[in-house]
Formats: C-alpha cells, sequence, structure tokens
C-alpha cells in the first residue's frame, strides 16, 4: 500500500472551507468524491489544516492511502480531468507509510491581500479586501515585526475557539505592496500553527493601526493582554490564502 501527498490549488469563493460538513460543498468532499472515482475505493483523506469558508489556498496538502498503481506523475493528471475549475491537483509525491499529512506539519505560511483603492476592482472581488482609506505599507510592516517570536496569542485568537494551548511562534512577517500593482497590499506571516482566525485578526489590528483607532507599537501590549478585545478586527475571509505548507 502506498502514502501519497497530494498539492492542491483553490479559489475559496463557493466552498464552505475544508472539511465535509452535511448538504455543503467543501473542498473535501469535493477531493473525495473524485479521488473515490478514480481509484474506485473508498480511502480516507487527510487534509493539513482547516480552512473557513472563503479562503483560498496556493497550497494545501492532502495524504491518504491507497493499493492503486497510477504513477505520482499520473496522478494531478487524472485528478484534474474530473475536479472542478475551482479544485485542481499540481504535485503529487510518495511518502512513507507513517507520514500524516496533519500531524508532520512544522509549520505554514499564510498571506493576505489587500485592494487598496479608492474604487473597487470586480476582478479582486471576493479574492482580496478592498480597502479605500490610504494604508502606508512602511508604517505596518514595522509594526507588524511585534509579531514575531513565541507568544500567546489568545488575543488574536476567535472569543469562542476551544483551543487550549494558544502559543504559537512567528517566524516571518511583513507587509508590502506588490510590485507591477501598488494598489495591492500583501501581508504574509510564517508560524508553526495558527489559531482560529489569528491571522485575519492579526490584519485587522494592523488597519486599524493605521487608521489611529490603535496606537502605533501597541502590539506587544496587546498579546499581553490576552484579550481578544484588545485586538482589531477579524478581516474578511476573501484576502486569506493558506500559501504553503512546511514539512
Amino acid at each position: 500500500m502506498r502514502n501519497l501527498l497530494v498539492r492542491l490549488r483553490y479559489d475559496g469563493r463557493e466552498f464552505c472551507g475544508w472539511q465535509v460538513q452535511n448538504d455543503l460543498r467543501t473542498v473535501q468532499s469535493v477531493f473525495q468524491t473524485v479521488l473515490r472515482e478514480i481509484l474506485r475505493e473508498n480511502v480516507p483523506v487527510i487534509g493539513c489544516s482547516r480552512t473557513d469558508s472563503g479562503v483560498h489556498a496556493n497550497e494545501f496538502c492532502v495524504s491518504f492511502r491507497t493499493d492503486c498503481a497510477i504513477p505520482c506523475d499520473r496522478m494531478p493528471l487524472a485528478l484534474n480531468a474530473k475536479l472542478p475549475p475551482d479544485l485542481a491537483a499540481f504535485d503529487c509525491v510518495e511518502m512513507p507509510y507513517d507520514f500524516h499529512a496533519r500531524y508532520d506539519c512544522k509549520g505554514k505560511q499564510y498571506r493576505y491581500l489587500i485592494l487598496n483603492a479608492p474604487v473597487r476592482d470586480p476582478f479582486w472581488h471576493a479574492r482580496a479586501l478592498w480597502y479605500k482609506y490610504p494604508l502606508d505599507a512602511e508604517f505596518m510592516d514595522r509594526q507588524a515585526q511585534d509579531y514575531l517570536g513565541t507568544h500567546d496569542f489568545t488575543a488574536f485568537c476567535a472569543s469562542n475557539s476551544d483551543v487550549r494551548d494558544k502559543v504559537r511562534t512567528v517566524t516571518q512577517c511583513g507587509v508590502r505592496r506588490l510590485p507591477g500593482d501598488s494598489r495591492m497590499m500583501e501581508f504574509t506571516v510564517t508560524a508553526d500553527g495558527f489559531l482560529y482566525n489569528m491571522v485575519r485578526i492579526m490584519v485587522g489590528t494592523l488597519l486599524q493601526m493605521s487608521a489611529g483607532r490603535l496606537a502605533p507599537d501597541s502590539i506587544p501590549s496587546i498579546i499581553a493582554s490576552k484579550d481578544r478585545g484588545s485586538a482589531g478586527f477579524t478581516a474578511d475571509a476573501c484576502g486569506l490564502y493558506l500559501n504553503k505548507v512546511l514539512y
């Protein structure tokens, strides 16, 4: 029996997140249906993470064990022949038998896109947060550096989360305007793990700091407070992308 790792990309606009939910279109339910048809066997599929409704992925990893003989270089082609246009496989590799897409993950990188322009752009609808007020990318980048390190990120976690251990280590973060389109701003953050809505609250906090609703250099005190009410709003899901999965 082989243990395969498949890397996916998807546009999250029409998906209700990754995990199977009754009567809802999710990435897992669509992928499993196609995989079952190709393999002619019902195999459990393990995802690297959970993503919410409307969240996108440039790289999402799944693993499964199978007796099928389809070569790895042919598996994405077989899957893509049947997957819908908003979901695609782009890589497949064989892993050790005990590999687990979720538990063996050492970290992830998320990307959040902001359309910073006075008028909205329909081509970025539901693919980036439209923010019409001026933003200072250099200021936001400086503030974002205070997320680096190992902290208890309770203040940056949705209040309804049941996760007890909220300590995470952020190894990279930054804000920049994208080359070639100065309207587009990108926030990236890499960590060993993320809490529910953590990245979206990080973005909302930076936006409120830029707007003067939160004091500059206040991120350390917000972290120390462990109070969700002291951080910024939860930015919309539309701008969030799971960008890389680290093994």
